[in-house]
């Protein structure tokens, strides 16, 4: 309760980003103005379990519209992407065809989506792989799963299995993402780095592995294992769930 308490300033009347909406008073109505008033302090005193994904947009949208019913426009937000979170994820050009989405708007909500990545990452990096796997997997899933074009990702790990480094690596298309073994390799060798977990996601929203998938995951192993690098697992990121080579069997003996 204090910490709601104490970020009660973050929710001032006074709204930060301002888009020019057209408003014949210049005032915010007084229904508007309650129904904001009653939300926020719903939020801070029950949290965010307290409110809806749609309510929940609608403190965002608060900040970058100060005197326009915005409810509106998180249901229009929330129905076009399908749910809070890929409302965060969608890619701005996507955003900006909504109407009602201006740039505060966009950046607002881009904003928001940076702050929950940095927020999981934080919870991941220098911290020991098995005691951080359930951590790790909802970085993995915050900063991937909804991407509409793959994405490979490494988090590279000393010879106590702490991460010290994650990066992107490459980017592809909806299905396909280009991938060179030796330049993986290469930046683990730069960085000193004792062990990798490979890390991708589908677009499709399904995590089975395909071919292609294996056999570049056996190209990289076989590559890392011959300079001494351990690959520990290669987790393939879908909607709602991942699949990991390790636990599907498709590691260890097979390489």
């Amino acid at each position: 309760m204090s910490h709601f308490a104490e970020s009660r300033s973050l929710f001032s009347e006074i709204d930060e980003v301002v888009e020019p909406v057209p408003v014949p008073s210049g005032r915010t109505p007084s229904y508007m103005r309650d129904h904001r008033k009653r939300l926020r302090e719903r939020f801070l005193t029950g949290g965010a379990t307290a409110v809806p994904d749609y309510e929940l947009l609608e403190l965002i949208l608060f900040r970058a519209i100060p005197r326009q019913d915005v409810k509106p426009l998180a249901h229009d937000l929330i129905k076009t992407f399908g749910d809070f979170n890929r409302v965060l994820s969608a890619p701005l050009h996507q955003l900006q065809q909504i109407k009602g989405v201006g740039d505060a708007v966009a950046l607002e909500i881009k904003i928001i989506e940076a702050a929950a990545h940095r927020l999981a990452r934080a919870k991941v990096m220098q911290r020991h792989v098995v005691s951080s796997w359930d951590a790790l997997l909802d970085y993995c899933h915050t900063t991937m799963a909804h991407r509409d074009t793959e994405q490979f990702r490494i988090l590279f790990l000393d010879t106590k299995n702490t991460v010290i480094a994650d990066e992107e690596q490459a980017k592809g298309t909806v299905d396909h993402v280009p991938v060179y073994p030796r330049e993986v390799v290469k930046r683990a060798l730069e960085l000193n780095a004792a062990a990798l977990i490979l890390v991708h996601n589908h677009p499709s929203g399904d995590p089975t592995p395909s071919q292609a998938d294996i056999e570049m995951t056996g190209k990289i192993n076989a590559a890392a294992k011959a300079l001494g690098i351990t690959v520990h697992d290669h987790l393939i990121i879908g909607k709602s769930c991942e699949v990991s080579f390790r636990a599907a069997g498709l590691f260890g003996d097979n390489y």
